[in-house]
């Protein structure tokens, strides 16, 4: 690229981040050092100057992360990037420092037009949580390919945390015990009518069907997902006994279940609709039904709801609620809490599994989403596990009933 000067930003880089556990190797040959010992650490390689336009024009993690997501900046060792992630802080640069890293940037960016949004970037259009935009933002996450999210999953495509009875066990089989957890809670029995929010492909409802007689209605705003549950639900014999419907959960009108089930569905809900959430649910249930609630939480108050990079690229308009948030929606709605269980520890190792599984056919996955998808997925099955890890987040499932 014409008159592009990659060492002015080493330099600048340099001074500005003295404490660097990672290295950074630019397209000229170039490379900025760590300054710990080098094993174990990433090395960045900012493969053109692309990458720095990227973050002129977008400063920060957005920025940086259409860069990564298009391929312009690679990694050498992405679960040394999530233990980075996890570790490290960045210092604060007062202004001046800023500025020159600006100036720096804008001479190793050198003289080119500004480089495309990555096509994988969700930018959300129309009221936040209104049913038309959450329909949009739920189907950018889980329309990419029924068979891009079998590469990772267990058999029963089970997209929530598993429950592991020993750390050995299988996540096939903590899937299923995940399933049998949350019927024991709900007290399911034959014949009971049952709700499945956020039914996905269809597990729970197949199992809560085929293991405990239940008439299970499940939702989903995915037609993929709603096409391979109900094939699910043939496969195992039960599709006399599963209904499943695409739709929003708030255009649910006029029926009454004897349980609910919820997992993993709350995080699209959004503070601006808990309370509408928790009340519609409740108005559904029969007097002394249950509602189980699964979903993950935020457990710091300082703590922002969701960064640029999972708005555009993983789960738009998605916010993990606090534990206590949810609650209070839940006893504003009139119904009483049972029971509240955590297990932030087995949706860290779900997610190792899911991470292992992904890295064992890369070339297939690539080939089924494409480059930029692999790479978002790549970094947020990681991201995510750092979270559960780092007390960022839990996962809690409530029990709840409503009064006779």
């Amino acid at each position: 690229m014409a008159f592009s000067r990659p060492d002015v930003l080493r330099h600048e880089l340099e001074h500005a981040l003295p404490d660097r556990p990672f290295k950074v190797r630019f397209w000229d040959g170039g490379e900025l050092p760590a300054t710990a010992p080098e094993d174990g650490v990433p090395t960045f390689t900012v493969r053109s100057p692309k990458a720095v336009a990227h973050l002129l024009r977008a400063p920060g993690q957005l920025g940086l992360g259409r860069a990564y997501v298009s391929g312009e900046i690679q990694v050498d060792d992405m679960d040394a990037v999530a233990r980075l992630l996890r570790t490290w802080s960045p210092p604060p640069i007062d202004g001046p420092a800023r500025r020159r890293l600006v100036l720096a940037g804008v001479r190793a960016a050198g003289l080119q037009r500004p480089p495309a949004i990555p096509a994988a970037e969700l930018r959300p259009q129309g009221r936040r949580h209104s049913i038309g935009r959450d329909s949009r933002s739920v189907r950018h996450h889980y329309d990419l390919s029924n068979d891009f999210f079998a590469l990772f999953l267990d058999d029963s495509m089970t997209y929530s945390c598993a429950i592991f009875e020993s750390p050995d066990q299988s996540l096939e089989d903590a899937q299923a015990n995940k399933r049998e957890v949350v019927c024991r809670k709900l007290a399911l029995e034959p014949g009971m009518r049952v709700l499945d929010v956020g039914c996905g492909w269809g597990s729970f409802a197949v199992h809560a069907a085929e293991h405990h007689g239940a008439q299970v209605v499940g939702i989903t705003l995915s037609e993929p997902q709603a096409a391979r549950a109900r094939q699910r639900a043939e496969e195992h014999g039960v599709a006399d006994k599963v209904e499943i419907r695409v739709m929003d959960y708030r255009d649910l009108r006029d029926e009454r279940f004897d349980a609910i089930a919820s997992i993993g569905m709350v995080e699209h809900v959004g503070a601006v609709n808990i309370d509408r959430y928790a009340a519609l649910l409740a108005g559904l249930l029969e007097p002394g039904a249950r509602l189980l609630n699964h979903g993950i939480a935020r457990l710091r108050h300082t703590d922002a709801e969701a960064g640029p990079f999972s708005e555009r690229y993983v789960f738009a308009d998605a916010a993990p609620l606090h534990l206590s948030r949810v609650q209070a929606a839940i006893e504003r709605a009139g119904l009483v809490t049972e029971h509240v269980e955590g297990y932030a520890a087995h949706y860290a190792r779900t997610l190792t599994h899911w991470v292992r599984n992904l890295e064992s056919d890369l070339p297939r996955a690539e080939a089924l989403v494409g480059s930029e998808r692999l790479n978002v997925w790549r970094l947020y099955l990681r991201a995510a596990r750092n979270g559960f890890e780092s007390g960022f987040t839990s996962v809690y499932q409530v029990r709840a009933v409503r009064g006779a």
